[in-house]
């Protein structure tokens, strides 16, 4: 495979271009290309299940179970109660997340900033105007901040969607594999299921 830019050959390396491509190709054997194509650390990605056990440290909520989900752009996450108001100025949004399938235990009252306003198309092709926030997210270990949209996903099998921008940040996906990262306690993944 050559670079697009200056057409040298290449072996096995995750590279960036200039212009802001990346793509898994080859390393660059003509000198000239080096300053040009950066080559991006393989350390950096960390694999993940299509599905996971995520925690939600800002608005406590230690365990929500996610799909991970490349098809979506932003992440989703279940909320009720969802409503727009006006703090020393700024736009926040009150709403209500419910991280149990089945089952209203352990509902967190959450408060934060407004970030933006999105429609958004779901899979079944409507669209909706999404309120956004931004939050802390942890998945397979790792801390990361992203943008989640708010909507009632109550007939949805996962409370949460995590989408492509935070996979970005150095995830890799894995279809074959389910739960890559930690699993919470029994107790709570069967409160997930609606026994208590």
């Amino acid at each position: 495979m050559l670079c697009p830019r200056c057409s040298a050959a290449a072996c096995n390396r995750w590279v960036e271009y200039a212009c802001g491509a990346r793509e898994r190709i080859a390393s660059f054997t003509v000198e000239s290309c080096q300053d040009r194509c950066v080559t991006v650390p393989h350390h950096s990605s960390t694999l993940t299940g299509w599905r996971e056990w995520v925690s939600l440290p800002g608005i406590g909520v230690p365990w929500i179970k996610a799909k991970v989900d490349t098809g979506a752009q932003t992440s989703a996450l279940h909320a009720t109660g969802i409503a727009e108001f006006e703090r020393d100025g700024e736009s926040w949004v009150r709403f209500t997340v419910h991280p149990w399938q089945r089952n209203d235990a352990d509902a967190a009252q959450v408060e934060l900033p407004l970030h933006d306003r999105r429609t958004v198309r779901s899979s079944s092709g409507h669209a909706q105007e999404r309120l956004v926030v931004l939050t802390d997210l942890e998945i397979v270990g790792r801390r990361i901040s992203t943008e989640v949209t708010l909507t009632d996903r109550d007939e949805m099998v996962f409370r949460m969607l995590v989408g492509r921008e935070a996979l970005r940040q150095g995830f890799v996906v894995d279809s074959a594999t389910s739960f890559a990262g930690a699993k919470p306690p029994r107790e709570v993944r069967r409160r997930n299921r609606g026994r208590i």
